[in-house]
């Protein structure tokens, strides 16, 4: 029987490198439709540093494979957790208008509409390499609506557009521990996506400002945080007239908090 455990060499060339998930990784690149050349070169970039999504041109992100683009921010699996709680409003009939703000690969909206497809899904984003990404990711979805718009959080929507659920993936390290991130982050992905200001918050605080305007009644916000940053955040948004509640999974090293409308 022929094994199907990748090539030890494989996993000692990224082992060695640093690859803390060393097996799995060289599953994905044996499994790599390409030559062996090919595949060799992107061992060597693998080893060099180069993050393994962009390598492959692609992340998993809950179930669905999200196209990756140089210097985009690649979705993280703790986020998860704000597609699970944006995807509660369905139980209460209200998950119809759903914005993915800052919306990087479009990961978030792309979950969401494949798990509520007669939601009508919108996205923003001030990179234009992550504004096509998005276009990209949900493009090849079989959904109702979808509309990637190009700027800066929500200038570039409707102003009458009301929204039922709002997911935001702002970035959240402060400017002075971007230095401290994995090099992976830190090296290849745009610094838009990362730094938060002085303390994390500065985007956040922005998207909880605007956010009363454009939800409608009993329309929910949610913002990834850190775990002692959640809550600030979530006095954050209770100071905007929000209902504000911090979640965490355990499991997924995830935290984040709601923002309920009155």
């Amino acid at each position: 029987m022929t094994s199907t455990s990748p090539d030890p060499g494989l996993v000692a060339r990224l082992r060695a490198a640093g690859c803390v998930f060393a097996e799995d990784e060289a599953a994905l690149l044996e499994s790599a439709p390409v030559s062996a050349p090919e595949r060799e070169e992107m061992v060597v970039r693998r080893v060099a540093g180069e993050p393994l999504e962009l390598i492959l041109g692609w992340a998993e992100f809950c179930g669905l494979r999200i196209r990756v683009a140089p210097g985009v921010f690649v979705p993280r699996q703790r986020s998860a957790l704000m597609v699970e709680l944006a995807c509660r409003t369905a139980e209460r009939g209200t998950a119809r208008k759903v914005l993915d703000l800052g919306c990087g690969t479009g990961a978030l909206g792309a979950a969401i509409a494949a798990r509520l497809p007669e939601a009508e899904v919108w996205a923003t984003d001030i990179d234009p390499a992550a504004a096509e990404c998005a276009r990209w990711n949900l493009d090849k979805l079989d959904h109702r609506t979808r509309r990637v718009l190009l700027g800066d959080l929500y200038d570039p929507l409707p102003h009458d557009l009301e929204l039922d659920v709002i997911v935001a993936n702002a970035p959240y390290v402060p400017s002075d521990q971007i230095r401290n991130m994995p090099p992976e982050a830190r090296d290849h992905e745009h610094h838009v996506a990362l730094d938060g200001g002085a303390d994390g918050l500065d985007v956040q605080r922005r998207v909880i400002e605007q956010a009363p305007k454009h939800l409608a009644p009993g329309g929910v916000l949610v913002i990834e945080a850190g775990q002692e940053q959640a809550p600030i955040t979530a006095s954050l948004m209770r100071e905007q007239g929000l209902v504000a509640e911090i979640h965490h999974d355990e499991d997924l090293y995830a935290t984040a908090v709601t923002g309920t409308a009155r």
